[in-house]
């Protein structure tokens, strides 16, 4: 179904729906009037300086009138290191390479530790996590370690990669579990903790599903198709009310290659980025798990979300097709009012979709036998937004991706719900869902009346003919990202119909006066930047934004400085930059003490591609991947 029938969608939604959402898609983005954004400040005051300069002017300048919001808002940062508000303190709880067990070894920072010593030590990058407590002053952690930077992994920079260097990155991936501690110094890793565990991308998982033991997984050394080796290039996460932890299998794509120039790649792998070369990270010419000619089925067995027990370091992890197979972001769990586990999906790549799942049966409190049953089997759909010409709202439909249904049957080169399943890229195009700007976070407020989602850029918009400029991706070659917000029908988050609007499009205002370059109404000189990624909310509904974009500080990104996090409140249309992060780095990865008044926020790749940070540690250290613990002063909740 294309993009051009949209009309018949439509014709079968409600009218616009509650007033709340109404009164906030009419007042949160604009394409004219966005100077009236800047306030007071007016465009004179920054006529002559700096970027960087305008930036800590106008921070310094810039008055929050939120409720929501009560911290004075940092200005945009070149410097090598985490920077936060006033009345606000940074310590550092765990870095790539520090150990996890009482007998591990200490990070040696010459990159010529073996693989062994990977092993037992926390993992590279860290990415999405969540905290699961165990009392008042301990708790465990799940952490994301997606990827490694093999110019600082190896001494050689991955120019002489051996067998025991592929292991060695292998066991740098996956997720490290581990417990934590409070005391009067703060929080601090407990390497003695009875939960403490490493996932890698050799951890036996259990293929769960409707697409387990299907053709399409199996393998010679799994000819069930319901047994898989590993996780790898885990982007960011969900978490459960059964205590069980989603991490999100993106970018596996990379880790495959061929010995066997001749090897042609079959179309449906093609659609995932599936090439013969493999020239980074080279697992394939030392593992033949990943070699193509080899192992043709493999790369069908990665790409899911997979479901943890933090709690049980014996368990068996769950790869949960029912989800869908893509590069997954992160899954936004909920139970909507009726009692059905609605998970929310963003498959982060250029002109790919965003998901919906909904469980078949209902959760049941106190039933975690029951519970852990229910991403088994669902219904998955993906997303159309349909929008009238120029306008930034409008309406969309979830579209269900089961077989037999909206042309997903065999005549369209669908056999079975696992295929459907295995090849979701293949049937969200089929049914004709919306592509979009590499739609990466959701994140549901707490009040559970809309969801949010980051679209972090996009350079083909408008340039390939399957990602047209329109609705809720307005701009060609979208440098910046935008985020996109929708409401369901009558609050209910497995109705079909749904409205939408833009949150806000991030933008340069200081190289634009207006238009959809300078960015929505809500974005100044003070709070300026690209690349939206991590998104999630607090209890109060504080939506907290991170970037993963252009840190050159020059040209379109003039002033931005690095990644940073924002603190945005959805109800006003504020958004406030909260902190900075150091030289080269994403910001990324959220999780909370349950009273709020402890952040935990990751520090991803500092100084990637040798780009000279030094962060943590300072000095002329080697970067490391970070996990930062963020408090006040005063004890306070944080951002209020």
């Amino acid at each position: 179904m294309g993009y051009d029938n949209s009309h018949d969608l439509c014709s079968n939604l409600n009218q616009e729906q509650d007033s709340e959402f109404t009164r906030m898609t009419n007042t949160a983005v604009s394409r004219r009037g966005f100077m009236a954004g800047m306030g007071a400040l007016g465009v004179g005051a920054f006529i002559g300086m700096s970027p960087i300069a305008q930036s800590v002017q106008a921070a310094m300048s810039a008055s929050v009138k939120s409720k929501l919001i009560g911290f004075k808002p940092v200005p945009a940062s070149t410097a090598d290191s985490v920077v936060v508000p006033e009345g606000y303190k940074v310590t550092n709880l765990i870095s790539w390479g520090d150990p996890l067990f009482d007998n591990a070894p200490e990070f040696d920072p010459s990159g010529k530790a073996p693989a062994a010593s990977q092993a037992l030590q926390f993992g590279d990058n860290t990415d999405g996590m969540s905290l699961f407590p165990l009392s008042n002053d301990r708790a465990v952690m799940a952490v994301n370690n997606e990827y490694t930077n093999v110019e600082y992994l190896y001494d050689h920079q991955g120019k002489a990669i051996t067998a025991d260097d592929v292991l060695k990155a292998q066991n740098a991936h996956g997720v490290s579990v581990f417990e934590i501690k409070k005391t009067a110094k703060g929080w601090s890793v407990d390497r003695l903790g009875k939960l403490n565990r490493r996932i890698t991308a050799n951890t036996p998982m259990q293929i769960t599903g409707p697409a387990a033991g299907d053709e399409l997984l199996k393998t010679a050394a799994d000819p069930s198709g319901m047994e898989v080796l590993g996780t790898f290039n885990n982007c960011a996460n969900g978490q459960t009310p059964w205590g069980t932890y989603l991490t999100c299998e993106e970018n596996f794509h990379k880790y495959f290659g061929s010995n066997d120039d001749t090897y042609a790649v079959p179309a449906e792998l093609q659609r995932y980025g599936i090439k013969v070369e493999d020239k980074t990270y080279q697992w394939s010419k030392h593992d033949e798990r990943f070699d193509l000619s080899q192992n043709p089925n493999e790369p069908n067995r990665h790409g899911w979300v997979v479901e943890i027990d933090p709690m049980d370091p014996t368990s068996k992890p769950q790869k949960r097709t029912a989800l869908g197979r893509f590069k997954h972001e992160n899954a936004a769990f909920m139970i909507d009012k009726n009692g059905h586990a609605v998970v929310y999906l963003g498959d982060d790549e250029r002109g790919e979709h965003l998901y919906k799942f909904v469980s078949k049966d209902k959760y049941i409190a106190n039933n975690n036998q029951h519970n852990r049953r229910l991403l088994e089997e669902g219904t998955l759909y993906v997303a159309k937004f349909m929008a009238a010409d120029g306008e930034l709202k409008g309406k969309g439909q979830w579209i269900e991706l089961t077989f037999g249904k909206n042309g997903l049957t065999p005549e369209n080169g669908f056999n079975s719900q696992a295929e459907v399943l295995i090849y979701t890229r293949l049937a969200a195009t089929q049914v004709g869902g919306t592509t979009m700007d590499r739609p990466e976070w959701v994140a549901v407020h707490p009040n559970k009346q809309t969801a949010f989602c980051t679209l972090t850029n996009n350079k083909n918009r408008g340039k390939k003919e399957n990602q047209p400029i329109g609705g809720p991706n307005p701009r060609e070659n979208n440098k910046y990202g935008q985020i996109v917000r929708w409401s369901p029908m009558n609050g209910d988050h497995t109705q079909s119909a749904f409205n939408w609007d833009l949150y806000l499009i991030a933008g340069n205002p200081t190289l634009h006066s207006s238009g959809l370059l300078a960015g929505s109404n809500n974005i100044t000189p003070d709070n300026m930047f690209n690349s939206p990624d991590g998104l999630g909310f607090d209890e109060s509904g504080r939506l907290w934004i991170m970037t993963d974009g252009k840190y050159s500080n020059k040209d379109d990104f003039v002033g931005m400085g690095n990644n940073q996090m924002l603190c945005g409140d959805p109800e006003s249309g504020e958004v406030h930059r909260f902190l900075t992060g150091p030289v080269a780095a994403e910001v990324t990865g959220l999780t909370f003490t349950p009273d709020y008044k402890t952040m935990f926020i990751g520090i991803q790749h500092p100084g990637e591609k040798l780009k000279g940070s030094h962060f943590p540690e300072g000095g002329m250290s080697k970067p490391r991947s970070t996990i930062v613990v963020i408090t006040r002063d005063d004890g306070g909740v944080i951002g209020a």
